[in-house]
């Protein structure tokens, strides 16, 4: 069991890092002392900001503090890797943003490195924890649609995602490593794991170099789950950064539509509600649902580190989530519906 304020470290100041740090800064028995940024300024710039009492100038020395409890990696997957490695060897606890690695192999090779260390790792995966996906959730799970047999999820927007981060636009493997991961984790949690998958791609912005659409089509046990994502559709509805869901079941369906609305229909009638995100004075309007949902999964970390439980994302279950990830890419390459392999 683990008590008391809890300290940590940011490794990363960039464009998500100002909202991680905000949400924990909601949270209770739990601060931030210490920051890494490749760029030293930047780091100064939050210290100001946040009134955070350390800066280092290596990710291994804020690692290897005796005061930080864990260790939040807030970069680009192309250093995720090391810093967990470093995490490992210094036996701290680390939650790490998605893509967790560059390779399933890379991915694995983290994973194994915390377990020797006898360290939690999770990944930093909000896509589930986001109001209306947890409330979809809750209702298929009361049986009201019965058994669920198809599926769509569709994440489709022509919002201008390269203005804030243009770094998007430098990367080869685009959509379904930055974007479509979270919804191939939101249909994990749904349904359970996928026994084949394919895909197909696009890159229908010329300016950029990876894909920016894709739809996969997954065989999830007695589940057809299809993914749609997009960031060139334009769409009369675009409710950026939404996902939308069609859930079919033996006795009904649920619908999750724009606005937050659902829509559950059985023989007998259709019922509608909205659950909306809890709103926060520091989150982006543009992206109030996916900010908001920071919060609640850095409460999960903290519930489960304190408790000394596996978090519902931890690095071991979030494997089979970059697994799909990369053997799309795979089905797209080689126009072949691929089997999935147990981990």
């Amino acid at each position: 069991m683990v008590s008391n304020e809890l300290k940590f470290g940011v490794l990363g100041c960039g464009f998500w890092a100002r909202y991680q740090i905000h949400a924990w800064r909601e949270l209770d028995g739990v601060k931030l002392i210490a920051l890494y940024n490749r760029t030293r300024s930047k780091a100064e710039e939050f210290a100001r900001e946040f009134n955070v009492p350390k800066i280092y100038d290596t990710p291994e020395d804020l690692i290897s503090d005796p005061e930080i409890d864990f260790v939040d990696i807030i970069t680009d997957a192309v250093t995720h890797a090391e810093y967990v490695h470093l995490c490992a060897k210094h036996k701290k606890p680390v939650i790490c943003q998605k893509p967790m690695a560059l390779s399933l192999d890379e991915g694995k090779g983290m994973v194994q490195a915390c377990k020797d260390a006898g360290i939690p790792f999770m990944v930093h995966e909000n896509w589930r924890w986001q109001t209306p996906i947890r409330k979809v959730k809750e209702i298929m799970d009361s049986g009201v649609i019965g058994k669920p047999f198809r599926c769509n999820l569709y994440w489709n927007t022509s919002y201008p995602v390269f203005e804030n981060q243009p770094y998007l636009a430098r990367i080869e493997q685009l959509i379904i490593a930055d974007l479509g991961i979270h919804i191939l984790d939101t249909a994990r949690f749904f349904f359970g794991e996928a026994q084949t998958i394919f895909c197909q791609t696009s890159t229908v912005n010329k300016n950029i170099k990876g894909e920016d659409s894709a739809t996969i089509m997954m065989r999830m046990t007695d589940v057809t789950c299809i993914v749609q994502i997009s960031f060139s559709s334009i769409v009369e509805n675009d409710k950026f950064p939404e996902t939308f869901a069609f859930i079919e079941g033996e006795k009904g369906s649920i619908e999750l539509c724009p606005d937050y609305w659902i829509r559950v229909t059985t023989k007998d009638e259709t019922r509608s509600m909205r659950v909306p995100p809890k709103r926060y004075s520091w989150a982006n309007p543009d992206y109030l649902v996916v900010q908001s949902s920071i919060v609640p999964t850095n409460a999960h970390w903290l519930e489960s580190f304190r408790a000394g439980k596996e978090p519902e994302t931890s690095g071991a279950d979030n494997l089979k989530t970059l697994q799909l990830v990369y053997l799309a890419y795979e089905s797209a390459k080689t126009n072949n519906a691929i089997n999935v392999r147990e981990l």
